[in-house]
């Protein structure tokens, strides 16, 4: 035992713990600062005027706070951003309703059904991971072109209700492998069908897995620029991201201040998503693959 060890009254932990703790913390919110101060550099550069916004100023408090890159934002374009806004909910919500439901109901096929070649499917699913989207993007354009889907949304959307996406099949099956099979045989003694195990058993029990496959589904979804930008040219089908780019000029014209101004915007429906489910996201990253 240390001097000051020794010299701590009953009941009292030394100083060190605390002094580590205060160090640890004030690098943490050093090194936060650092990864957050792109972001805030943006927030401040929307609240600039256009003059102030490259003049060498680098401090993130605006010598002048004006909301005039809002207003030259949202009606800046030909169509009003909040259309936009729109165009990305409809398909980030409908792709992810369909990746929940088509995920799901893939894992519950490769954990609790038997077929034949299941072992064997399954492994060429896991082998899609490995598959760049670049590899089938040729092949989806044409078909797609030749579905006459080519400057719609259905591209976007409804791949996602085939079960398209590896990942989070992989995810829930690691978690539907954590639930115990003695529930599906008990309600197998009560008469239930596959389906009713699958409804009234699974998914209530893998809630934190589904919210978490609808968080990452949503998200990915609202930042995708590359698949909206193979497949719509129409204006009025643009999706945030590719509304951002509009208020990019090849001329040398680009209106930075309303770039930065909806590029603050579009992070919100991000933001309030991790605020509200964060507790449904950790919840299920932890316990997937865990035995319960």
């Amino acid at each position: 035992m240390t001097d000051a060890a020794a010299q701590a009254l009953p009941g009292q932990q030394p100083a060190y713990p605390a002094l580590r703790s205060a160090i640890s913390h004030s690098v943490l919110m050093a090194v936060s600062f650092v990864m957050l101060y792109p972001i805030l550099w943006m927030l401040a550069g929307s609240l600039r005027p256009a003059d102030d916004l490259f003049g060498g100023n680098t401090s993130l408090i605006p010598s002048q706070v004006t909301i005039e890159a809002y207003k030259d934002g949202w009606f800046g374009l030909q169509i009003s951003f909040g259309k936009f806004f729109v165009n990305s909910l409809i398909i980030a919500t409908l792709a992810t309703i369909g990746n929940v439901l088509a995920a799901s109901l893939a894992a519950f096929a490769f954990t609790r059904l038997k077929f034949r070649g299941r072992a064997i499917w399954f492994a060429l699913m896991l082998g899609t991971l490995m598959l760049p989207y670049h590899v089938t993007l040729i092949p989806q354009y044409v078909l797609f072109l030749k579905l006459g889907w080519v400057n719609t949304w259905l591209p976007l959307i409804v791949p996602k209700y085939f079960a398209v996406d590896a990942f989070f099949i992989f995810l829930m099956v690691q978690f539907f492998r954590g639930i115990p099979r003695e529930l599906d045989e008990a309600a197998m003694m009560d008469g239930c069908s596959p389906w009713r195990i699958y409804t009234r058993i699974m998914l209530p029990l893998s809630l934190p897995v589904l919210a978490t496959a609808a968080i990452f589904s949503f998200i990915w979804t609202w930042e995708d620029f590359f698949g909206p930008l193979i497949y719509i040219s129409d204006t009025g089908l643009y999706t945030v991201q590719l509304a951002l780019r509009s208020f990019i000029d090849s001329s040398g014209s680009t209106n930075w201040n309303a770039l930065f101004a909806m590029s603050v915007l579009s992070l919100i429906p991000i933001f309030l998503i991790f605020l509200f489910f964060q507790r449904l996201l950790i919840e299920g990253i932890a316990t997937t693959g865990m035995k319960r």
